[in-house]
């Protein structure tokens, strides 16, 4: 698996923790900080899914 699919992974749901604490606290900074670190991490692993392809895994 390559490290790429690992990082996003982990970017996603740091993303969507903190989409949940914005909400939770009416903060619409940390709430669309939270958005685009789950966009972020959605891309990496993606990124990360094609060269494993790539490779043949």
């Amino acid at each position: 698996m390559d490290k790429d699919r690992i990082e996003g992974s982990a970017k996603d749901m740091k993303g969507k923790a903190k989409e949940s604490i914005g909400k939770l606290t009416g903060d619409r900074k940390t709430e669309m900080d939270g958005t685009a670190d789950r966009a972020e991490g959605k891309t990496q692993n993606t990124i990360g899914g094609i060269k494993d392809s790539l490779r043949g895994k």
